[in-house]
């Protein structure tokens, strides 16, 4: 369904019942809280039973209530503010243990993401990388974190590595002036989407680099640009990201790139540790004397 959620329900509101008609004012009023309820929470929220619910979200012409969620879901995906994140995330939460429930949500996140992760796609990402004359990275925000710990990574395998720092946009746009084709620019970008990195990986497009995007969700802004996408499930209702998915995605594209790379990587390891060892030798004699 192409139409937004919301228009969908004020254009029937005249149809429904009373009971849906109280389901359809609740998500009109609070649509950020209504897509993170099961069936059974929003009908006791607004007071009618759960087959209500079910039947609501039919009569709007979805596949069953998970459906209609979804819609939501994708809906508000970037329009959470920072505090509307954390009043979802309470309600979420209530009296549950927290430890408990964070980390079981990080671990589901895990498992979806393995599920449904296009193994195609990494296969491709991974041999696109490794082909790559220059690889450029870019995660703004929560994502530079990524962003660093795959450039750390990527730099002991390659001599062609780039961690784009986006501090402003024109300086995004000077670290990228020389991209082009047979290059390779990552973005990682997660809600609330970041415009700067949405723009760099267009300029990248547009000089014929390969766009890989790791992100969540075919809805992201970076899908319908990238060349390749990777998608990791995030928690888009709370106002810490979930890095977990992410991170468990990238430590597999390294773990595989290394494979590809095994005799370079070796090669990386036994010079570094002949500087350590030269180090550790200069620095007993720096004590001595």
């Amino acid at each position: 369904m192409t139409k937004d959620i919301l228009s969908l329900i004020q254009t029937n509101m005249s149809t429904f019942s009373k009971g849906q008609k109280l389901i359809a004012n609740f998500i009109l009023e609070s649509y950020d809280k209504a897509a993170f309820m099961t069936a059974s929470k929003l009908g006791k929220t607004v007071c009618v039973s759960e087959s209500t619910v079910v039947r609501f979200a039919a009569e709007l012409g979805y596949d069953g209530y998970p459906a209609m969620q979804k819609a939501l879901q994708e809906m508000i995906r970037s329009k959470l503010t920072s505090v509307q994140r954390i009043e979802v995330s309470n309600d979420r939460i209530g009296n549950q243990d927290i430890l408990s429930m964070v980390m079981q949500s990080d671990i589901e996140k895990i498992h979806l993401t393995l599920e449904e992760t296009d193994r195609a796609q990494f296969d491709q990402a991974v041999d696109a990388i490794v082909s790559a004359r220059h690889i450029y990275i870019l995660g703004v925000r929560s994502a530079a974190a990524i962003a660093s710990f795959l450039g750390f990574y990527f730099n002991l395998i390659f001599d062609n590595v780039t961690v784009v720092h986006a501090t402003s946009t024109s300086e995004v746009f000077e670290q990228l002036l020389r991209i082009g084709p047979q290059d390779v620019i990552v973005g990682i970008s997660f809600p609330r989407y970041s415009r700067r990195t949405v723009k760099a990986m267009q300029f990248a497009h547009d000089r014929g680099a390969a766009v890989l995007a790791l992100t969540d969700s075919e809805a992201s802004p970076l899908a319908p640009i990238a060349t390749l996408t990777l998608l990791a499930k995030s928690d888009m209702a709370s106002f810490v990201d979930s890095l977990v998915a992410p991170l468990s995605l990238v430590n597999a594209l390294i773990v595989a790139i290394g494979r590809k790379k095994n005799d370079d990587l070796s090669h990386t390891f036994e010079t570094l540790e002949q500087i350590w060892d030269e180090y550790e030798v200069y620095e007993k004699v720096e004590e001595q004397n």
